[in-house]
This record gives structure tokens, C-alpha cells and sequence, in this order.
């Protein structure tokens, strides 16, 4: 499994760029494509929509990503593979109940083998040659679905994220962050009052095998700390760290 390294972008000075897309770097995609030349030129694009990517080359390194411990909010297959075809890749997935959208691309575009990749569990069907914006446009689409929970707008306490305009606020005073330190925030406010370890938080905001450091995590936390907690010294902490076990927003209920 070939895995490349997520880049981080600037915040500043790219609003009005990032205004174009929606938020998506802690949402992960897993692709399985044995075309090196193709996976690789997809996962290019997915991660400048900030997309976290996982690639696979083979049809056993696929399933062997799909069905272990990562967990991933999307699986994009190609439905000839080597050593283990991609319908059986979708069998597989969902025998093991495993529910994340599927999205299946293939060569073959006549109706019976787009019921036949359906039937066997798949979300939605994409035929060769695509768009690569429809192709976004489908995998947008796709995680939306199971995902109610992803509202525009995520409040905890006077603390705001805006996932369309990559706006967050204390109260009235706006704060600018990294995409990073935005991924970061994003998880933490979806999942607020939980403790996280640096382990989870490194699985879903940077992509699997980057190379991060094991304080890493600690330095993007101490960063968002600055920027949340220590402008606001008469307001009340967010950002709390428990020793050895992880770190939360709000405190543990």
C-alpha cells in the first residue's frame, strides 16, 4: 500500500479559495485502484479537496484496508482488480456489515453490470472515463447520506465552526486557523466531552502512514489552545488534556 503524505495548507490568505469547497479533511477516503497512473492522479485531486486518501494497487491490499481496524467514511473500488475483483471486495464490506458508502468505478457501463455491482452491495456506480468534478460530486453526494450528524454549523458553547465558510468564532471575535488545526477543531466539536487519544486523532485528520511525529498531535493541540483558550482568559476553557489518556473539548462528562 502506497500511502502519500497529506499536505497542509495555509489557511491564510486562501479563504476565498477554500469558500469554493466544502470542509473535508477529517472525512476519510480509502481507494483501491490498480491502475497506478489513475489512483494516483485521484488521490491528487481528492486531497486538494482536502480529503484524507488511503490507496490500495490491488484487490487483497484493498480488502485487507477495507475490512481491518481503519475506519473510513468511504470506499471507492474499481471493479477489475487484481487477486480480488472489486464486486467481491463489496461482498465482503458488507458480510461484515460494514456500512460505509460505497462507490464502484469501472469500464463496464452497460445496465446489467451496474445492477449487478448495486445488487452486490455497492452505493452508486461511476463508468470510465469520468469527470473528475462529477467524480467529487458523487463522493460528496455518497457521505452525506449516512451523515446527518454534519451540519453547516457546529456550536459548543460560545465556540462556532462554519463548515462551509471555514469561519470560527469565540463569541464575535473570528479566529484564523490552519486546515490542520481546522480538521482537528472539527473533530473535536463533533464529538465534544469525549477524550480522544493522539492515536484516533492522528487516524482521522491526517491520512494513514503520514509521517507524524509522536508529539505531533501534541503540537497541534497546544497550537489550538492558543488560539481558542488563551486569547479568552475570563471565559471558560475548552480545550482540556488528560494525562495519558487523550484530549477533549469540555470537560469528560
Amino acid at each position: 500500500m502506497k500511502i502519500q503524505d497529506c499536505q497542509e495548507v495555509i489557511y491564510a490568505g486562501f479563504q476565498l479559495e477554500f469558500r469554493l469547497r466544502r470542509y473535508n479533511v477529517n472525512m476519510k477516503i480509502l481507494l483501491v485502484e490498480d491502475k497506478q497512473k489513475i489512483a494516483d492522479a485521484i488521490a491528487r485531486g481528492l486531497r486538494r479537496e482536502t480529503f484524507a486518501v488511503d490507496v490500495c494497487y490491488d484487490g487483497a491490499a484493498g480488502l485487507a484496508a477495507a475490512l481491518g481496524d481503519e475506519s473510513y467514511d468511504l470506499i471507492i473500488v474499481d471493479r477489475m482488480l487484481p487477486e480480488v475483483e472489486g464486486l467481491e471486495i463489496v461482498r465482503q464490506v458488507r458480510a461484515a456489515k460494514i456500512q460505509v458508502p460505497i462507490l464502484v468505478l469501472t469500464a463496464k457501463g452497460q445496465p446489467q453490470n451496474r445492477v449487478d455491482g448495486l445488487n452486490a452491495g455497492a452505493d452508486d456506480y461511476l463508468v470510465k472515463p469520468f469527470s473528475f468534478q462529477e467524480l467529487v460530486a458523487r463522493v460528496k453526494a455518497l457521505m452525506r447520506r449516512p451523515n446527518e450528524l454534519h451540519q453547516t454549523v457546529i456550536k459548543f458553547g460560545d465556540l462556532t465552526f462554519n463548515s462551509i465558510s471555514y469561519e470560527v468564532r469565540r463569541g464575535r471575535k473570528k479566529i484564523k486557523l490552519t486546515s490542520t488545526e481546522l480538521a482537528l477543531l472539527e473533530w473535536l466539536m463533533r464529538k465534544p466531552k469525549a477524550i480522544h487519544s493522539k492515536d484516533t486523532l492522528a487516524t482521522h485528520v491526517w491520512d494513514f502512514e503520514s509521517d507524524i511525529l509522536p508529539n505531533t498531535v501534541e503540537a497541534y493541540i497546544s497550537s489550538l489552545r492558543r488560539k481558542i483558550d488563551k486569547p479568552f482568559p475570563s471565559k471558560k476553557k475548552l480545550l482540556f488534556t488528560y494525562r495519558g489518556l487523550g484530549y477533549s473539548l469540555g470537560e469528560d462528562a
